[in-house]
Protein backbone atom coordinates (compact mmCIF):
# COMPACT_ATOMS: atom_id res chain seq x y z
CA UNK A 1 0.00 0.00 0.00
CA UNK A 2 1.29 3.16 -1.26
CA UNK A 3 2.40 6.03 1.46
CA UNK A 4 -0.58 8.85 1.80
CA UNK A 5 0.96 12.09 1.24
CA UNK A 6 1.76 13.51 4.20
CA UNK A 7 1.14 17.29 6.00
CA UNK A 8 4.58 19.46 5.50
CA UNK A 9 5.23 19.36 9.62
CA UNK A 10 6.64 23.24 10.80
CA UNK A 11 9.81 22.02 12.03
CA UNK A 12 11.02 19.18 9.88
CA UNK A 13 10.75 17.16 7.31
CA UNK A 14 9.80 13.50 7.49
CA UNK A 15 12.04 11.45 5.68
CA UNK A 16 13.78 7.85 5.92
CA UNK A 17 11.06 5.96 6.96
CA UNK A 18 9.95 2.54 6.18
CA UNK A 19 6.10 2.76 4.42
CA UNK A 20 3.57 0.56 6.38
CA UNK A 21 3.66 -2.64 5.72
CA UNK A 22 0.42 -3.49 4.87
CA UNK A 23 -1.45 -5.28 1.93
CA UNK A 24 1.44 -8.11 1.96
CA UNK A 25 1.45 -11.84 0.73
CA UNK A 26 2.36 -13.44 3.99
CA UNK A 27 1.79 -17.10 2.31
CA UNK A 28 3.81 -16.19 -0.86
CA UNK A 29 6.48 -14.50 0.24
CA UNK A 30 7.97 -17.83 2.14
CA UNK A 31 9.78 -19.94 0.12
CA UNK A 32 10.37 -22.43 3.13
CA UNK A 33 6.22 -22.74 4.01
CA UNK A 34 5.28 -23.17 0.32
CA UNK A 35 7.99 -25.66 -0.41
CA UNK A 36 7.28 -27.68 3.10
CA UNK A 37 3.37 -27.47 2.00
CA UNK A 38 3.70 -29.00 -1.08
CA UNK A 39 6.46 -31.94 0.00
CA UNK A 40 4.53 -32.72 3.22
CA UNK A 41 0.98 -33.73 1.09
CA UNK A 42 -0.94 -30.39 1.02
CA UNK A 43 -0.50 -29.36 -2.46
CA UNK A 44 -4.21 -29.32 -2.75
CA UNK A 45 -4.61 -26.80 -0.37
CA UNK A 46 -2.49 -24.26 -1.73
CA UNK A 47 -5.32 -21.74 -3.15
CA UNK A 48 -6.85 -21.71 0.21
CA UNK A 49 -3.79 -21.24 2.15
CA UNK A 50 -2.84 -18.33 -0.42
CA UNK A 51 -5.73 -16.83 0.02
CA UNK A 52 -5.55 -16.53 3.84
CA UNK A 53 -2.11 -15.34 3.68
CA UNK A 54 -3.43 -12.39 1.68
CA UNK A 55 -5.94 -11.64 4.31
CA UNK A 56 -3.39 -12.09 7.07
CA UNK A 57 -0.89 -9.45 5.58
CA UNK A 58 -3.98 -7.06 4.50
CA UNK A 59 -4.87 -3.89 6.07
CA UNK A 60 -7.90 -5.31 7.71
CA UNK A 61 -6.64 -8.18 9.74
CA UNK A 62 -3.05 -6.60 10.51
CA UNK A 63 -4.95 -3.10 11.88
CA UNK A 64 -7.71 -5.84 13.86
CA UNK A 65 -4.71 -7.52 15.41
CA UNK A 66 -3.76 -4.02 16.99
CA UNK A 67 -7.59 -3.14 17.86
CA UNK A 68 -7.99 -6.53 19.73
CA UNK A 69 -4.86 -5.81 22.00
CA UNK A 70 -5.83 -2.36 22.46
CA UNK A 71 -9.33 -3.07 23.68
CA UNK A 72 -8.57 -6.28 26.45
CA UNK A 73 -11.64 -8.10 26.93
CA UNK A 74 -14.19 -7.39 30.01
CA UNK A 75 -15.25 -9.81 32.52
CA UNK A 76 -18.65 -8.70 33.07
CA UNK A 77 -19.78 -10.75 36.15
CA UNK A 78 -23.46 -9.72 36.59
CA UNK A 79 -26.20 -7.62 34.14
CA UNK A 80 -27.48 -4.62 34.90
CA UNK A 81 -30.56 -6.81 36.44
CA UNK A 82 -28.04 -8.07 38.81
CA UNK A 83 -28.43 -11.78 37.52
CA UNK A 84 -24.86 -13.62 37.58
CA UNK A 85 -23.86 -14.07 33.64
CA UNK A 86 -20.31 -14.79 33.70
CA UNK A 87 -19.72 -13.15 30.34
CA UNK A 88 -16.52 -11.91 28.69
CA UNK A 89 -16.82 -8.60 25.74
CA UNK A 90 -14.47 -8.73 23.67
CA UNK A 91 -13.50 -5.54 21.15
CA UNK A 92 -15.03 -6.55 17.19
CA UNK A 93 -11.70 -7.14 16.06
CA UNK A 94 -11.37 -9.78 18.10
CA UNK A 95 -14.27 -11.69 16.41
CA UNK A 96 -13.44 -10.61 13.15
CA UNK A 97 -10.39 -12.62 13.69
CA UNK A 98 -11.42 -15.54 15.46
CA UNK A 99 -14.16 -15.17 12.14
CA UNK A 100 -11.57 -15.70 9.67
CA UNK A 101 -10.10 -18.78 11.81
CA UNK A 102 -13.64 -20.27 11.49
CA UNK A 103 -14.09 -19.45 8.16
CA UNK A 104 -10.84 -20.78 6.79
CA UNK A 105 -12.40 -23.97 8.92
CA UNK A 106 -9.14 -23.69 10.71
CA UNK A 107 -10.13 -26.09 14.00
CA UNK A 108 -12.29 -28.42 11.80
CA UNK A 109 -10.77 -29.21 8.30
CA UNK A 110 -8.46 -32.15 9.53
CA UNK A 111 -11.46 -33.94 10.55
CA UNK A 112 -14.22 -32.79 8.39
CA UNK A 113 -11.50 -33.41 5.03
CA UNK A 114 -9.60 -36.30 6.58
CA UNK A 115 -7.34 -36.68 3.43
CA UNK A 116 -3.55 -36.57 3.49
CA UNK A 117 -2.06 -33.31 4.11
CA UNK A 118 -4.57 -32.21 6.30
CA UNK A 119 -3.28 -31.85 9.50
CA UNK A 120 -0.08 -29.85 7.36
CA UNK A 121 -2.95 -27.77 6.09
CA UNK A 122 -4.10 -26.93 9.87
CA UNK A 123 -0.55 -26.06 10.83
CA UNK A 124 0.00 -23.80 8.15
CA UNK A 125 -2.93 -21.94 8.92
CA UNK A 126 -2.10 -21.50 12.63
CA UNK A 127 1.55 -20.46 11.31
CA UNK A 128 -0.51 -18.00 8.93
CA UNK A 129 -3.26 -16.29 11.03
CA UNK A 130 -0.62 -16.48 13.71
CA UNK A 131 0.98 -13.56 11.79
CA UNK A 132 -2.02 -11.28 12.31
CA UNK A 133 -2.75 -12.18 15.88
CA UNK A 134 -1.86 -14.80 18.53
CA UNK A 135 -4.58 -14.67 20.56
CA UNK A 136 -6.81 -16.42 18.39
CA UNK A 137 -5.44 -19.16 18.23
CA UNK A 138 -6.28 -20.40 21.78
CA UNK A 139 -9.92 -20.61 21.24
CA UNK A 140 -9.44 -22.36 17.65
CA UNK A 141 -6.51 -24.63 18.26
CA UNK A 142 -8.49 -26.27 21.59
CA UNK A 143 -11.58 -26.78 19.40
CA UNK A 144 -9.25 -28.55 16.78
CA UNK A 145 -7.40 -30.69 19.62
CA UNK A 146 -11.16 -31.39 21.58
CA UNK A 147 -12.01 -33.92 18.49
CA UNK A 148 -10.22 -36.93 19.57
CA UNK A 149 -10.85 -36.69 23.10
CA UNK A 150 -14.68 -36.23 22.51
CA UNK A 151 -14.81 -39.32 20.15
CA UNK A 152 -13.51 -41.42 23.29
CA UNK A 153 -17.49 -40.70 24.06
CA UNK A 154 -19.45 -41.26 20.81
CA UNK A 155 -22.81 -40.13 22.05
CA UNK A 156 -21.42 -36.93 23.18
CA UNK A 157 -19.55 -36.71 19.94
CA UNK A 158 -22.47 -37.36 18.24
CA UNK A 159 -23.98 -33.95 20.15
CA UNK A 160 -21.50 -31.81 19.82
CA UNK A 161 -18.98 -32.47 16.50
CA UNK A 162 -21.74 -31.35 14.29
CA UNK A 163 -21.67 -28.08 15.74
CA UNK A 164 -17.94 -27.98 15.74
CA UNK A 165 -17.00 -29.32 12.76
CA UNK A 166 -19.17 -26.84 10.43
CA UNK A 167 -16.88 -23.96 10.64
CA UNK A 168 -19.00 -21.47 11.40
CA UNK A 169 -18.73 -18.73 14.11
CA UNK A 170 -20.85 -18.12 16.67
CA UNK A 171 -19.86 -15.37 19.54
CA UNK A 172 -23.21 -15.45 20.97
CA UNK A 173 -23.46 -16.63 24.67
CA UNK A 174 -26.56 -18.94 24.36
CA UNK A 175 -26.62 -22.81 24.32
CA UNK A 176 -25.29 -24.14 22.02
CA UNK A 177 -28.15 -26.47 20.33
CA UNK A 178 -29.35 -22.75 19.41
CA UNK A 179 -25.71 -21.90 17.87
CA UNK A 180 -24.67 -23.00 13.58
CA UNK A 181 -20.74 -23.38 15.23
CA UNK A 182 -19.54 -23.93 19.16
CA UNK A 183 -15.96 -23.82 20.02
CA UNK A 184 -14.36 -26.36 22.80
CA UNK A 185 -12.23 -25.52 26.02
CA UNK A 186 -9.71 -26.63 28.38
CA UNK A 187 -9.58 -26.20 32.01
CA UNK A 188 -7.00 -28.76 33.78
CA UNK A 189 -4.59 -27.05 36.21
CA UNK A 190 -5.25 -26.09 39.54
CA UNK A 191 -3.55 -23.72 41.94
CA UNK A 192 -1.98 -26.72 44.20
CA UNK A 193 -0.93 -28.48 40.85
CA UNK A 194 0.06 -26.23 37.95
CA UNK A 195 1.14 -29.45 35.12
CA UNK A 196 1.11 -31.64 38.07
CA UNK A 197 -2.57 -32.26 37.06
CA UNK A 198 -2.58 -35.95 39.40
CA UNK A 199 -2.44 -33.53 42.61
CA UNK A 200 -6.10 -31.64 41.22
CA UNK A 201 -8.70 -31.99 43.72
CA UNK A 202 -11.97 -30.73 42.08
CA UNK A 203 -14.33 -33.50 42.62
CA UNK A 204 -17.32 -34.94 40.27
CA UNK A 205 -20.69 -36.81 42.09
CA UNK A 206 -22.48 -38.84 40.02
CA UNK A 207 -26.29 -37.45 39.60
CA UNK A 208 -27.64 -41.21 38.78
CA UNK A 209 -26.03 -43.92 38.13
CA UNK A 210 -23.12 -42.24 37.00
CA UNK A 211 -19.76 -43.66 34.66
CA UNK A 212 -19.17 -42.98 30.74
CA UNK A 213 -21.60 -40.52 29.30
CA UNK A 214 -23.36 -39.64 32.21
CA UNK A 215 -23.85 -36.28 34.21
CA UNK A 216 -22.42 -35.49 36.68
CA UNK A 217 -22.04 -32.02 39.59
CA UNK A 218 -18.36 -30.54 40.12
CA UNK A 219 -16.83 -28.93 42.52
CA UNK A 220 -13.95 -27.19 43.00
CA UNK A 221 -11.59 -24.87 41.13
CA UNK A 222 -9.08 -24.60 37.69
CA UNK A 223 -6.89 -21.67 38.21
CA UNK A 224 -6.14 -21.09 34.52
CA UNK A 225 -9.50 -21.44 32.06
CA UNK A 226 -8.24 -20.24 28.76
CA UNK A 227 -10.64 -18.40 26.06
CA UNK A 228 -13.71 -19.19 29.16
CA UNK A 229 -16.32 -17.73 26.33
CA UNK A 230 -15.83 -21.46 24.76
CA UNK A 231 -19.12 -22.93 24.45
CA UNK A 232 -18.15 -26.19 26.43
CA UNK A 233 -14.53 -27.38 28.34
CA UNK A 234 -13.30 -30.45 29.00
CA UNK A 235 -11.88 -30.67 32.32
CA UNK A 236 -10.48 -32.95 34.84
CA UNK A 237 -11.90 -34.26 38.66
CA UNK A 238 -11.99 -36.92 40.95
CA UNK A 239 -14.18 -39.94 40.95
CA UNK A 240 -14.49 -42.63 43.38
CA UNK A 241 -13.41 -42.45 46.99
CA UNK A 242 -10.85 -40.42 48.67
CA UNK A 243 -8.35 -42.92 48.62
CA UNK A 244 -8.49 -43.67 44.85
CA UNK A 245 -8.17 -40.46 43.56
CA UNK A 246 -9.54 -41.00 40.00
CA UNK A 247 -9.20 -38.93 37.57
CA UNK A 248 -11.56 -38.71 35.08
CA UNK A 249 -12.59 -36.31 31.82
CA UNK A 250 -15.59 -34.41 31.53
CA UNK A 251 -17.34 -32.27 29.36
CA UNK A 252 -18.45 -29.06 31.29
CA UNK A 253 -20.95 -27.01 28.74
CA UNK A 254 -22.25 -23.24 29.55
CA UNK A 255 -25.09 -23.75 29.26
CA UNK A 256 -27.03 -26.95 31.06
CA UNK A 257 -29.55 -29.04 28.90
CA UNK A 258 -32.29 -28.02 30.34
CA UNK A 259 -31.39 -24.25 28.65
CA UNK A 260 -30.32 -22.85 31.85
CA UNK A 261 -26.65 -21.14 32.20
CA UNK A 262 -24.43 -23.54 34.19
CA UNK A 263 -22.94 -23.23 37.17
CA UNK A 264 -19.63 -22.08 35.84
CA UNK A 265 -18.17 -19.24 37.65
CA UNK A 266 -15.40 -16.30 35.94
CA UNK A 267 -13.79 -15.43 39.60
CA UNK A 268 -11.45 -12.95 37.35
CA UNK A 269 -9.52 -12.25 34.42
CA UNK A 270 -5.56 -13.03 34.07
CA UNK A 271 -3.32 -9.83 33.95
CA UNK A 272 -0.71 -11.54 31.41
CA UNK A 273 2.31 -10.47 30.59
CA UNK A 274 1.15 -10.82 26.76
CA UNK A 275 -1.43 -12.98 24.92
CA UNK A 276 -3.58 -9.77 25.70
CA UNK A 277 -6.44 -10.42 23.14
CA UNK A 278 -7.24 -13.37 24.42
CA UNK A 279 -8.97 -13.80 27.87
CA UNK A 280 -7.56 -16.49 30.02
CA UNK A 281 -9.32 -16.59 33.80
CA UNK A 282 -9.80 -18.68 37.08
CA UNK A 283 -13.14 -20.17 37.18
CA UNK A 284 -15.08 -22.46 40.05
CA UNK A 285 -17.24 -25.14 39.69
CA UNK A 286 -19.97 -25.11 42.36
CA UNK A 287 -22.46 -27.78 41.93
CA UNK A 288 -21.36 -27.63 37.86
CA UNK A 289 -22.90 -29.60 35.53
CA UNK A 290 -20.90 -32.25 33.31
CA UNK A 291 -20.87 -35.45 31.14
CA UNK A 292 -18.23 -37.78 32.04
CA UNK A 293 -16.37 -38.24 28.67
CA UNK A 294 -14.51 -42.02 28.34
CA UNK A 295 -14.03 -44.53 31.03
CA UNK A 296 -14.11 -43.75 34.50
CA UNK A 297 -10.96 -43.28 36.63
CA UNK A 298 -9.08 -42.74 32.83
CA UNK A 299 -9.09 -38.91 32.32
CA UNK A 300 -5.59 -38.27 31.81
CA UNK A 301 -5.69 -41.03 28.92
CA UNK A 302 -8.64 -39.50 27.64
CA UNK A 303 -7.92 -36.09 27.60
CA UNK A 304 -3.88 -36.66 26.37
CA UNK A 305 -5.04 -37.09 22.79
CA UNK A 306 -6.51 -33.38 23.13
CA UNK A 307 -2.88 -32.09 24.97
CA UNK A 308 -1.10 -34.39 21.82
CA UNK A 309 -2.70 -31.80 19.20
CA UNK A 310 -2.31 -28.78 21.40
CA UNK A 311 1.21 -29.10 21.60
CA UNK A 312 1.41 -29.34 17.71
CA UNK A 313 0.38 -25.97 17.68
CA UNK A 314 2.18 -24.64 20.50
CA UNK A 315 5.17 -25.36 18.02
CA UNK A 316 4.06 -23.87 15.49
CA UNK A 317 2.97 -20.91 16.93
CA UNK A 318 6.21 -19.75 18.09
CA UNK A 319 7.47 -20.31 14.73
CA UNK A 320 4.83 -18.01 12.81
CA UNK A 321 5.93 -15.59 15.95
CA UNK A 322 9.71 -15.19 14.42
CA UNK A 323 8.72 -15.20 10.91
CA UNK A 324 6.72 -12.23 11.74
CA UNK A 325 9.16 -10.76 13.77
CA UNK A 326 11.60 -11.23 10.64
CA UNK A 327 9.68 -9.91 8.21
CA UNK A 328 9.00 -6.66 10.28
CA UNK A 329 13.09 -6.62 10.66
CA UNK A 330 13.48 -7.16 6.60
CA UNK A 331 10.97 -4.68 5.82
CA UNK A 332 12.46 -2.41 7.95
CA UNK A 333 15.75 -2.75 7.03
CA UNK A 334 15.23 -2.53 3.54
CA UNK A 335 13.64 1.18 3.69
CA UNK A 336 16.03 2.80 6.43
CA UNK A 337 19.52 4.54 5.75
CA UNK A 338 21.87 5.12 8.01
CA UNK A 339 25.60 5.94 7.66
CA UNK A 340 24.68 6.86 3.96
CA UNK A 341 23.60 3.15 3.29
CA UNK A 342 21.18 1.43 3.12
CA UNK A 343 20.68 -1.05 6.39
CA UNK A 344 19.77 -4.51 4.92
CA UNK A 345 22.76 -3.89 2.20
CA UNK A 346 24.87 -3.45 5.47
CA UNK A 347 27.27 -6.56 6.14
CA UNK A 348 26.62 -6.41 9.60
CA UNK A 349 22.76 -6.10 9.31
CA UNK A 350 22.64 -8.79 6.50
CA UNK A 351 24.66 -11.34 8.70
CA UNK A 352 21.88 -10.86 11.61
CA UNK A 353 19.05 -10.74 9.17
CA UNK A 354 20.30 -14.25 7.05
CA UNK A 355 20.32 -15.94 10.39
CA UNK A 356 17.07 -15.00 11.88
CA UNK A 357 15.96 -16.53 8.37
CA UNK A 358 17.66 -19.48 8.87
CA UNK A 359 15.87 -20.14 12.18
CA UNK A 360 12.82 -19.44 10.44
CA UNK A 361 13.36 -21.87 7.78
CA UNK A 362 14.71 -24.54 10.10
CA UNK A 363 11.68 -24.12 12.18
CA UNK A 364 9.04 -24.37 9.15
CA UNK A 365 11.12 -27.63 7.86
CA UNK A 366 10.51 -29.43 11.14
CA UNK A 367 7.00 -28.22 12.42
CA UNK A 368 5.39 -28.84 9.06
CA UNK A 369 7.24 -32.46 9.07
CA UNK A 370 6.03 -32.90 12.05
CA UNK A 371 2.51 -31.87 11.50
CA UNK A 372 2.36 -34.72 8.24
CA UNK A 373 3.31 -37.25 10.89
CA UNK A 374 -0.03 -36.27 12.41
CA UNK A 375 -1.58 -37.09 9.09
CA UNK A 376 0.16 -40.67 8.63
CA UNK A 377 -0.18 -41.63 12.13
CA UNK A 378 -3.65 -43.02 11.65
CA UNK A 379 -2.55 -45.66 9.34
CA UNK A 380 0.51 -45.78 10.16
CA UNK A 381 2.42 -47.12 13.66
CA UNK A 382 5.77 -45.84 12.27
CA UNK A 383 4.57 -42.26 12.06
CA UNK A 384 2.67 -42.02 15.30
CA UNK A 385 5.90 -43.00 17.61
CA UNK A 386 7.28 -40.21 15.29
CA UNK A 387 4.20 -38.12 16.18
CA UNK A 388 4.61 -38.71 19.29
CA UNK A 389 8.21 -38.02 20.30
CA UNK A 390 9.12 -35.17 17.77
CA UNK A 391 5.93 -33.48 18.79
CA UNK A 392 7.55 -33.04 22.28
CA UNK A 393 10.29 -31.84 21.11
CA UNK A 394 10.11 -29.43 18.30
CA UNK A 395 7.93 -27.57 20.70
CA UNK A 396 10.34 -27.51 23.23
CA UNK A 397 12.91 -26.21 20.83
CA UNK A 398 10.99 -23.62 18.29
CA UNK A 399 9.73 -22.45 21.62
CA UNK A 400 13.44 -22.14 23.47
CA UNK A 401 14.55 -20.38 20.00
CA UNK A 402 11.34 -17.88 19.96
CA UNK A 403 12.30 -15.12 22.24
CA UNK A 404 15.93 -14.07 21.69
CA UNK A 405 15.00 -14.46 17.88
CA UNK A 406 12.10 -11.86 17.97
CA UNK A 407 14.51 -10.00 20.39
CA UNK A 408 17.23 -9.75 18.04
CA UNK A 409 14.70 -8.94 15.35
CA UNK A 410 13.29 -5.93 17.39
CA UNK A 411 16.61 -4.48 17.70
CA UNK A 412 16.85 -4.45 14.30
CA UNK A 413 14.01 -1.36 14.35
CA UNK A 414 16.15 0.03 16.91
CA UNK A 415 14.23 2.59 18.91
CA UNK A 416 11.05 2.37 16.49
CA UNK A 417 11.06 -1.75 17.71
CA UNK A 418 10.67 -0.70 21.37
CA UNK A 419 7.47 1.21 20.93
CA UNK A 420 4.02 -0.51 21.00
CA UNK A 421 2.67 0.85 17.35
CA UNK A 422 5.78 -1.18 15.55
CA UNK A 423 4.53 -4.45 16.46
CA UNK A 424 7.66 -5.75 17.94
CA UNK A 425 6.49 -5.48 21.83
CA UNK A 426 3.25 -7.15 21.20
CA UNK A 427 5.11 -10.22 19.34
CA UNK A 428 8.18 -9.94 22.02
CA UNK A 429 5.88 -10.49 24.67
CA UNK A 430 4.00 -13.31 23.52
CA UNK A 431 6.90 -15.00 22.69
CA UNK A 432 7.05 -17.06 25.95
CA UNK A 433 3.67 -18.06 26.30
CA UNK A 434 3.75 -21.07 24.14
CA UNK A 435 6.42 -22.63 25.51
CA UNK A 436 4.72 -22.20 28.90
CA UNK A 437 1.52 -23.50 27.75
CA UNK A 438 0.72 -27.50 27.16
CA UNK A 439 3.86 -28.20 29.60
CA UNK A 440 6.96 -25.75 30.01
CA UNK A 441 10.54 -27.06 29.00
CA UNK A 442 11.59 -28.98 31.87
CA UNK A 443 7.98 -30.88 31.60
CA UNK A 444 8.30 -31.69 28.03
CA UNK A 445 11.90 -32.96 28.06
CA UNK A 446 10.52 -35.68 31.41
CA UNK A 447 7.48 -36.16 28.20
CA UNK A 448 10.85 -36.97 26.06
CA UNK A 449 11.97 -39.49 28.11
CA UNK A 450 8.67 -41.13 29.12
CA UNK A 451 8.09 -41.39 25.29
CA UNK A 452 11.32 -43.26 24.73
CA UNK A 453 10.90 -45.39 28.38
CA UNK A 454 7.77 -46.57 27.66
CA UNK A 455 8.14 -47.09 23.55
CA UNK A 456 12.08 -47.41 22.73
CA UNK A 457 10.98 -48.02 19.39
CA UNK A 458 9.91 -44.68 18.86
CA UNK A 459 13.77 -43.71 18.89
CA UNK A 460 14.51 -46.26 16.38
CA UNK A 461 11.75 -44.35 14.51
CA UNK A 462 13.31 -41.37 14.33
CA UNK A 463 17.45 -42.66 13.68
CA UNK A 464 16.02 -44.52 10.81
CA UNK A 465 14.65 -40.40 9.74
CA UNK A 466 17.95 -39.17 10.27
CA UNK A 467 20.34 -41.82 9.02
CA UNK A 468 20.59 -40.75 5.41
CA UNK A 469 21.35 -37.31 7.09
CA UNK A 470 24.20 -39.06 9.51
CA UNK A 471 25.60 -41.31 6.34
CA UNK A 472 26.04 -38.00 4.24
CA UNK A 473 27.48 -35.36 7.00
CA UNK A 474 29.70 -36.44 10.21
CA UNK A 475 28.77 -33.34 11.91
CA UNK A 476 25.46 -34.53 11.82
CA UNK A 477 26.57 -38.20 13.10
CA UNK A 478 28.53 -37.12 15.85
CA UNK A 479 25.10 -35.14 17.01
CA UNK A 480 23.05 -38.09 17.18
CA UNK A 481 25.93 -40.26 18.69
CA UNK A 482 26.29 -37.85 21.45
CA UNK A 483 21.94 -37.96 21.74
CA UNK A 484 23.13 -41.94 22.42
CA UNK A 485 25.45 -41.27 24.61
CA UNK A 486 23.05 -39.13 26.65
CA UNK A 487 20.69 -41.67 26.53
CA UNK A 488 22.97 -44.54 27.94
CA UNK A 489 23.92 -42.26 30.59
CA UNK A 490 21.02 -43.09 33.00
CA UNK A 491 22.54 -41.88 36.19
CA UNK A 492 22.16 -38.09 34.56
CA UNK A 493 19.94 -38.78 32.61
CA UNK A 494 17.15 -36.34 33.66
CA UNK A 495 20.40 -33.57 34.30
CA UNK A 496 20.94 -33.56 30.63
CA UNK A 497 17.39 -34.16 29.34
CA UNK A 498 17.43 -30.22 27.70
CA UNK A 499 20.79 -31.45 25.72
CA UNK A 500 18.91 -34.84 24.62
CA UNK A 501 15.85 -32.93 23.24
CA UNK A 502 18.44 -29.40 21.88
CA UNK A 503 20.11 -32.66 20.15
CA UNK A 504 17.13 -34.43 18.56
CA UNK A 505 15.49 -31.25 17.13
CA UNK A 506 18.94 -30.03 15.85
CA UNK A 507 19.69 -33.13 14.22
CA UNK A 508 15.87 -33.41 12.15
CA UNK A 509 16.50 -29.98 11.23
CA UNK A 510 19.54 -30.51 10.02
CA UNK A 511 18.35 -33.91 8.21
CA UNK A 512 15.29 -32.00 6.51
CA UNK A 513 16.81 -29.11 5.25
CA UNK A 514 19.70 -30.99 3.66
CA UNK A 515 17.03 -33.50 2.06
CA UNK A 516 14.70 -31.08 0.68
CA UNK A 517 16.29 -26.52 1.41
CA UNK A 518 18.82 -25.74 -1.10
CA UNK A 519 22.56 -26.69 -0.29
CA UNK A 520 23.33 -23.45 0.75
CA UNK A 521 20.49 -23.38 3.50
CA UNK A 522 21.10 -26.59 4.74
CA UNK A 523 25.68 -26.14 5.06
CA UNK A 524 24.81 -22.75 6.51
CA UNK A 525 22.21 -24.62 9.16
CA UNK A 526 24.98 -27.31 10.15
CA UNK A 527 27.72 -24.56 10.12
CA UNK A 528 25.93 -21.98 12.30
CA UNK A 529 24.48 -24.54 14.44
CA UNK A 530 25.69 -27.59 14.81
CA UNK A 531 29.94 -27.20 14.09
CA UNK A 532 31.52 -24.76 16.65
CA UNK A 533 31.63 -24.76 20.53
CA UNK A 534 28.69 -23.81 22.34
CA UNK A 535 26.09 -20.87 21.56
CA UNK A 536 26.21 -18.06 19.91
CA UNK A 537 24.31 -14.74 19.49
CA UNK A 538 22.31 -14.10 15.75
CA UNK A 539 24.28 -12.73 13.97
CA UNK A 540 27.65 -14.55 14.54
CA UNK A 541 27.83 -16.75 11.16
CA UNK A 542 30.79 -18.63 10.04
CA UNK A 543 32.41 -17.60 6.75
CA UNK A 544 31.50 -18.55 3.29
CA UNK A 545 27.33 -18.12 4.41
CA UNK A 546 25.64 -17.00 1.17
CA UNK A 547 23.29 -14.40 3.64
CA UNK A 548 21.68 -12.93 0.17
CA UNK A 549 20.50 -16.19 -1.29
CA UNK A 550 18.67 -16.52 2.99
CA UNK A 551 17.63 -13.30 3.28
CA UNK A 552 16.01 -13.47 -0.40
CA UNK A 553 13.80 -16.76 0.39
CA UNK A 554 12.20 -15.18 3.71
CA UNK A 555 11.66 -11.15 2.29
CA UNK A 556 7.93 -10.24 2.10
CA UNK A 557 6.31 -9.92 -0.91
CA UNK A 558 4.74 -6.45 -1.05
CA UNK A 559 2.87 -4.14 -3.85
CA UNK A 560 4.77 -2.51 -6.47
Amino acid sequence: MARAPLVELPTHRVSNQPPPLLDYDVFEGDAALREAVSREGAEWAMPKLQRLGQAAGSARYVEAGFLANEHLPRLRTFDRYGQRIDEVQFHPAYHELMGLGMEYRLPSLPWAEPRAGAHVTHAAMVYLLGQAESGVLCPLVMTYAAVPALRHQPDVAEQWLPRLLDGVYDARCIPATEKGGVTIGMAMTEKQGGSDVRANETRATAIDAGGPGQAYRLRGHKWFCSAPMCDAFLTLAHTGDAARRELSCFLVPRWCPDGTRNRFFIQRLKDKLGNKANASSEIEYDDTWAVMVGPEGRGVRTIIEMVHHTRLDAAVAPVALMRQALTQAIHHTRHRRAFGRVLSEQPLMKAVLADLALEVEAGVAMVMRVARSFDEAEHDPDAARLSRLATAFTKYWTNKRAAGHVYEALECLGGAGYVEESMMPRLYREAPLNSIWEGSGNVICLDVLRAIQRDPECLQVLFEQLRPACEAEPRVADLVADAGSLLSDRDNLELRARQLCQNLALAFQASLLMAHAPPVVAEAFIAARISGAGARAYGALPPGVDVDLLIERAAPVVPG
